[in-house]
Parts: C-alpha cells; sequence; structure tokens
C-alpha cells in the first residue's frame, strides 16, 4: 500500500492520458478540460500532498476549465471568417474604367475580370477612362465607385 499511495501520481497521470485519447473520439473539448484537472491532481501528487487536496485541487481545476476556458476556445472555434459572395464581395475591389462617368451618365468598369454598369458615388465627381477607382456599392448591376487617388511623391 505504501507504494501505491508514493506513486500515485502515476495513476492520475493515467487518468490525464485516458481523457486526453477519448477526447479524441469526442471532439467536445469537454474530455480534455477534465485531463488538465488530473494533471494538476498528478502534480499534488507528485509534490506530497494529501490524497484530499488531490481530489479537491483536480476538481477545482477541471471545473475552472470548464467554466472559464471551454466556452471561448468553443465559440472561437465555431466562429468561422465571414464568407462574402455574389455583388457583397466586390465591394472593396479596385476596378479599371473602361468608359468615362459621371452621375446620371453610367460608365463601365472591369472588376475582377468582369464589366459591370458603373456610376461614380460622389455625385460631383466625373471619372475619366483608365482611371483605377475603388468599389464602394452594388445597386441592382450598377457598381458605384470612388476615384482612388495616387500619393503625391
Amino acid at each position: 500500500m505504501d507504494w501505491l499511495s508514493d506513486h500515485l501520481w502515476v495513476g492520475w497521470l493515467g487518468l490525464a492520458v485516458a481523457f486526453g485519447a477519448l477526447e479524441l473520439v469526442s471532439l467536445d473539448l469537454f474530455l480534455i478540460m477534465l485531463a488538465g484537472g488530473a494533471v494538476v491532481g498528478a502534480l499534488t501528487a507528485l509534490l506530497g500532498g494529501p490524497v484530499a487536496l488531490q481530489i479537491v485541487l483536480a476538481l477545482i481545476t477541471a471545473v475552472a476549465l470548464l467554466a472559464v476556458i471551454r466556452p471561448n476556445v468553443v465559440r472561437r472555434l465555431h466562429s468561422g471568417p465571414t464568407l462574402r459572395t455574389g455583388a457583397e464581395a466586390l465591394i472593396g475591389q479596385r476596378a479599371r474604367v473602361l468608359r468615362e462617368m459621371a452621375h446620371g451618365t453610367p460608365g463601365r468598369v472591369k472588376i475582377g475580370g468582369e464589366e459591370w454598369t458603373a456610376e461614380p458615388y460622389d455625385e460631383d465627381d466625373r471619372i475619366e477612362a483608365g482611371e483605377v477607382v475603388d468599389v464602394v456599392q452594388i445597386k441592382g448591376a450598377t457598381a458605384y465607385v470612388l476615384r482612388v487617388h495616387k500619393l503625391e511623391s
């Protein structure tokens, strides 16, 4: 019995490994938090803490991991990048003006290899062919664009 009490940390470590292996099957991030508690129990046993202290610290650690760490990790794993598709994906893209445009006189722009009808977003602007513009809005089949100002060197 002395050997068992002197090497109780091995049992805790075995429990942690078992929880870790089972987590690979469940992928719920629940058992890995229990494994964290078992590791703390193993460290407490290795440092010579009594069995009651090992159990209490393992439980406190597991509950803390489940309450504090797991929700943040799960939220981060389940939230992915915002996927923009269709015309919404063109907003923010650069385009080249193919035909001059002004407010009320649509022109043409090339956005990502496609030609679009376009008007200046600024009602007072007139944009010449060949200029580079940014797409700021799409309404129906018309792209509203702003002129890209070149920095003076």
